[in-house]
């Protein structure tokens, strides 16, 4: 039992290093212009704006959710977030950036997002989990050309 708790204890403690390692990163302005980008693409959602969130997917954006057998374009995710507005609403939403490596006009974030949403049976649920996002320059913002991840949800 006193072996355990010792494991528990530094488990813990590496898990909090680490976490202030990743969080307390600084960011190069290029990096903060990109993560202001993703925050802002996650309020849209955020709010249900499919218009405005769908602005920030490149037109030959191709992205792959954990639970999906096969990517998904632009067209395609359109129809699921349309359908995800009209099911759920987000009551609380989070990210927390861990990556962000910019080549040229390529960006490649890294991230973990937590939510707190209602469904239409007014049952709330918690989601979370890790994100990547691959972003281009395109005119003065960052758009989506792929993405990857995927969480978990519980009761």
């Amino acid at each position: 039992m006193r072996y355990l708790s010792k494991s528990i204890f530094i488990t813990v403690c590496f898990i909090l290093l680490i976490s202030v390692e990743l969080f307390g990163q600084e960011w190069s302005e290029q990096q903060k212009e990109v993560w202001k980008n993703v925050e802002t693409y996650w309020d849209l959602d955020t709010k249900r704006d499919v218009e405005g969130f769908l602005n920030y997917f490149h037109s030959d954006y191709s992205g792959w959710i954990n639970r999906s057998a096969l990517p998904s374009s632009k067209g395609q995710v359109g129809k699921w977030i349309a359908h995800g507005f009209e099911t759920t609403k987000v009551l609380v939403s989070e990210i927390k950036p861990v990556a962000i490596k910019i080549h040229g006009n390529i960006a490649i974030v890294h991230y973990y997002y937590s939510r707190l949403v209602k469904d239409v049976e007014g049952k709330q649920r918690s989601r979370n989990g890790r994100w990547t996002d691959i972003l281009m320059k395109q005119g003065d913002k960052w758009v989506l050309i792929g993405d990857h991840g995927g969480g978990t949800s519980s009761n």
